[in-house]
């Protein structure tokens, strides 16, 4: 315990008061002087005594307990100081070392911070200091001798002098890695943020050495699109290069830049780079062949025309075959159908053909069919809408078409009211399971939308069929053909939907959703893997026809990988979560199947060159008073104990400072003028005055 007096004074008037009485008896004084008035000296006495009396003197005694010194040992446990041999383990020498001489000193307390320094994210890098100065405001400011950073220097919140941190303690760094490192990145210079599918974009980029050439200046760079190789090349080191891609889908795509790791390099981490590019699409283009008129004609022309996105091109071929006149093909309307510019040479710039009852009327030729059956196996789409003629001799089924539609018919229809159904696998594929989300069902477990009246039998061999009609015989089924894919609805009804018959039904949005799905929408793939990021879990879906689905592989963003098993959470929905606890790029496998998901920048901000560094530190350091340690080459210095203004480190050694600090434990105020003692002052003052006039 210490104790320490001080005066202090608590005038009982306001100050301003206090010096304006005190300016008007040293007036008063003063004229008194002038006029050699008598009894002045006992006069002054009484109002100094007032004076002083009304400024109310005290000492005030403190019961002081010393308190410890405090020396904050940061620890920087960042990705770059973790992952990058000998780093670790110059830390932890480092570490012991220090607490070692700091326990040699005295009235000092250590302090150890460990910090992942992740507090702005990726993209903002190692934010060292945030923690740093959270753990200040719990210490005290006041009470900081010494700040000792071990880190390999690779701190992007760095204050470039000591009063930003706010104290006035030396800042002393420790810095792992090793002498003379070096490595290889590659960087993205340039890339759109959107891409329209199925049109080339460009991307540029940079493969660098840091800290010397290595190798013969020739790096090896491959481009990944989801995952999956799309470009292999040899690029120069040092020099920018562009590459082209194209998106194949919409929504979001991960592109990854890989290059091939460089003889004595000090991480891999940084040869690759992944970044987010939006597919959109321009316009959609959509050829509509219609055949015979019906009322459900115009309706497929209002759906597609109401999209905004969709450039519709519609041709109706109104000309029975039976109808023999002798006129000419090329004269049978206003405008010549192009039928070669249409099915030959335009054929693939179409995203979507529409066949709607149509049937074989002499006027497209035999091979144009061959084409479109080509333009499907390709990577095109096409949706047959069947009416009664499907069973007839002039069906498409017995044209080139016969090789990718999915029903053979059986020559059956069926002219019955009905219900359209979902299937079993239609409750599983997402074209149709969330229709049954948007109406009720009735008592008979049926969807309660309106009634068809018509039903192309048909035999619908390897394709899934998603909706049943009379007799459960299938009504809309879908398959894939090589590249492209096929649909077919067996009904000319779904017109009675969009009229309000019988209550209606979704007619636009199934329209859509077979529209979208036959363009490849990833949102409506039947067998696909997702990953996407929910609050502070990786959420993971896998949509499968399936009864049952094997777990999955996930890949951190640390290279570690889990094996994570999947419950379904609905017919033909997997899911399973597992909680996030590292930032970056999660890699989710099954088979051929492969998700990604990113959680804040996919590329660590730090490794952009992970070579350790006292550049950045150097203006805090210096400004501060502390010193530097290179631990590849010397262990942790001494340590002294300094006093204010004097120097805070040296050869060999590094300064904590001593704070003296103290924490008060206890007060005594003891007044200076007790009231008797100024009323004796006060009344003998006016005696003397009183005596020295009377004489």
């Amino acid at each position: 315990m210490l104790d320490a007096l001080s005066l202090t004074f608590s005038p009982v008037i306001p100050a301003w008061l206090l010096l304006a009485a005190a300016v008007l008896s040293l007036g008063l004084l003063l004229l008194g002087l002038f006029n050699r008035a008598s009894g002045l000296l006992p006069r002054s006495l009484v109002l100094a005594v007032l004076l002083l009396a009304l400024a109310n003197p005290a000492v005030v005694r403190e019961d002081r307990e010393a308190r410890d010194d405090v020396a904050l040992v940061v620890v920087d446990r960042s990705a770059s100081q973790t992952r990058i041999a000998p780093r670790p383990e110059q830390t932890e020498q480092a570490l012991i070392r220090l607490r070692e001489e700091l326990e040699t000193l005295d009235n000092t307390r250590i302090q150890v911070l460990e910090s992942r320094g992740e507090g702005g994210g990726r993209a903002a890098g190692t934010q060292l200091f945030q923690d740093i100065s959270t753990s200040l405001s719990d210490i005290g400011r006041a009470r900081v001798s010494a700040i000792f950073v071990i880190s390999d220097g690779r701190i992007h919140d760095t204050p470039e002098v000591s009063q930003d941190l706010g104290v006035d303690a030396p800042v002393h760094h420790l810095k792992t890695g090793q002498e003379d490192e070096r490595d290889r990145r590659i960087t993205v210079e340039d890339l759109p943020a959107f891409a329209l599918v199925d049109q080339p974009e460009r991307l540029r980029f940079r493969v660098e050495d840091l800290g010397g050439v290595q190798g013969d200046g020739q790096a090896e760079v491959i481009l990944s699109l989801n995952g999956k190789p799309v470009e292999r090349l040899e690029v120069p080191v040092g020099e920018t290069r562009e590459l082209p891609f194209t998106l194949e889908r919409r929504g979001a795509s991960i592109l990854e830049l890989e290059v091939a790791a460089a003889p004595e390099e000090l991480t891999e981490l940084n040869n690759r780079v992944a970044t987010t590019v939006n597919g959109v699409r321009d316009r959609l283009r959509v050829l509509l062949v219609s055949g015979e008129p019906h009322p459900g004609s115009r309706a497929w022309r209002n759906i597609l025309k109401s999209d905004p996105s969709v450039d519709l091109v519609h041709f109706t071929i109104l000309r029975p075959p039976e109808k023999q006149d002798g006129t000419p093909i090329d004269e049978l309307s206003l405008i010549a159908f192009p039928t070669r510019e249409l099915f030959e040479v335009k054929l693939p710039e179409f995203d979507l053909v529409v066949f709607d009852r149509y049937q074989r009327r002499g006027v497209l030729p035999t091979a144009y069919y061959n084409n479109i059956a080509a333009y499907v196996e390709n990577g095109g789409a096409l949706l047959d809408v069947s009416g009664p003629d499907y069973v007839s001799p002039m069906s498409l089924w017995r044209t080139g078409l016969r090789r990718v539609l999915p029903a053979a018919p059986t020559g059956e229809i069926f002219e019955q009211p009905y219900r359209p159904d979902v299937t079993e696998t239609g409750e599983r594929h997402p074209v149709t399971s969330s229709l049954l989300r948007q109406v009720p069902r009735d008592k008979n477990g049926q969807p309660a939308w309106g009634e068809w009246f018509r039903l192309i039998d048909n035999d619908p061999g390897q394709a899934d069929v998603l909706m049943s009609g009379a007799s459960d015989r299938p009504l809309l089924l879908l398959t894939r053909q090589e590249q492209g894919r096929v649909a077919q609805l067996s009904s000319d009804q779904i017109w009675l939907w969009g009229r309000g018959y019988d209550g209606g039904g979704p007619q636009r949005e199934l329209v859509r959703r077979i529209a979208h799905w036959l363009m490849k929408e990833p949102d409506l793939e039947e067998e696909d893997l997702l990953a996407e990021v929910r609050e502070d879990r990786l959420v993971i879906t896998r949509r499968s026809l399936a009864d049952d689905t094997d777990p999955v592989e996930v890949t951190l963003p640390d290279g570690q990988t889990r094996s994570v098993t999947l419950e379904q959470s609905e017919p033909g929905r997997f899911q399973a979560s597992l909680p996030i606890e590292q930032q970056g790029l999660y890699r989710v496998e099954q088979r051929d199947l492969l998700a990604l998901a990113a959680l804040g920048a996919i590329n660590a901000k730090e490794f952009e060159d992970p070579r350790a560094t006292a550049e950045i530190l150097e203006p805090l350091r210096a400004d501060s008073g502390g010193g530097l340690a290179e631990l590849h080459e010397e262990t942790v210095p001494a340590l002294r104990k300094v006093a204010q203004g004097r120097d805070r480190h040296g050869a060999g050694w590094m300064g904590v400072l001593d704070r003296q600090s103290y924490r008060v434990t206890g007060v005594e105020r003891t007044p200076l003028l007790p009231g008797l003692l100024l009323l004796a002052l006060i009344l003998g003052g006016l005696m003397a005055a009183w005596y020295r006039e009377g004489r």
